[in-house]
């Protein structure tokens, strides 16, 4: 079977300032009513202006490396899931290495929207498969209030601000770890989520700025239909490929970008309601760090045991799409 990557610390950080619903009906023309059957979200958190996405990223590493007891030099690679990196260059993974002091790991971001973390997971694993390293930290960092038009009632009410991260190492015991994972793009999909300006196509200008092209779009109807049915998809196979069935799974832990997108792949792998790992209502769509913070919130519950079978699914901007399958080692 050879060396498998496992799980062996994970955590997660959040802003303390909440946006409420409550607090968007003041801002936009909708209501909580609507917000809620749409969407689940009750409220989100808000990092406030002066602090990137890094800065939310090494508070969830500090917390893991002390919870882990291990200083940051142990680390050999980060890498940063995130669609709002600080700048667009250095990139997150340097600036979170300088802040935690981890002189001796390389890193690199990954942008594959809110497929992020699946992304990176199944990154990282074959760097420790492989043999190349023995500690790399997986992180899910995003401000997606810095790329949110409060105007705009269809997207301001989707997105939150928060990171969570998993260090992964060399598991001893077979049959445990990062089992397998199934990853897919499709860019056909660029016409329907994205954000146009600040990239070398449409630099920013004072015509970007004035045609709100530094503020996400979404075709919300559109990709609704692409996430129920993709997400749902990867979230199945996953399970017929290594013969398990969703009595076999102790927690689903999907993206969190719609409740109804979550309770339809739940469904369609017959995963009961009980096992599925929601927190939507409270942070709304963090974009990278959704998959890992369920994971977080979970762990520090006492809510996992080993041996446990847990499958993640996301799908996200691009295309992404994407399934992880880990059975829980420590």
């Amino acid at each position: 079977m050879g060396r498998k990557a496992i799980i062996t610390g994970v955590s997660h950080w959040v802003p303390e300032q909440v946006l409420t619903n409550k607090d968007l009906e003041k801002m936009v023309d909708t209501t909580d009513e609507w917000i809620t059957t749409r969407t689940g979200i009750k409220e989100r958190r808000i990092l406030g202006p002066g602090k990137g996405s890094s800065y939310m990223g090494v508070k969830a590493a500090q917390r893991l490396l002390k919870e882990r007891g291990i200083s940051a030099e142990e680390l050999d690679l980060i890498i940063v899931a995130t669609v709002t990196p600080d700048t667009m260059f250095p990139n997150n993974a340097c600036r979170i290495q300088h802040e935690l002091g981890a002189k001796n790991a390389w890193g690199f971001d990954l942008n594959a929207a809110c497929s992020g973390f699946i992304f990176a997971l199944s990154t990282a694993s074959q760097f420790i498969e492989s043999g190349k390293h023995n500690k790399v930290l997986v992180v899910g960092t995003d401000k997606m209030s810095a790329i949110t038009d409060y105007t705009d009632r269809t997207t301001c009410v989707l997105f939150g601000d928060a990171a969570a991260c998993v260090l992964l190492e060399p598991g001893e015991e077979e049959g445990y770890g990062v089992l397998d994972f199934v990853n897919y793009c499709d860019g056909s999909g660029k016409d329907y989520l994205y954000l146009l300006g600040g990239g070398s196509l449409y630099p920013a200008s004072h015509e970007t700025v004035d045609k709100k092209m530094h503020y996400l779009f979404q075709d919300g109807k559109t990709v609704f239909k692409a996430a129920v049915q993709m997400m749902a998809d990867v979230s199945v196979e996953i399970l017929e490929r290594n013969r398990l069935t969703g009595k076999d799974i102790a927690y689903f832990i999907p993206h969190q970008a719609n409740y109804r997108i979550i309770d339809a792949a739940a469904r369609r792998m017959g995963v009961d309601s009980d096992k599925v790992v929601v927190n939507i209502d409270r942070y709304g769509n963090t974009t990278a760090a959704t998959i890992p913070m369920g994971l977080s919130e979970i762990y520090h519950d006492g809510k996992l045991k080993k041996g446990d079978y847990i499958v993640m699914a996301a799908f996200g901007a691009g295309y992404t799409w994407g399934s992880a399958l880990v059975r829980w080692a420590i």
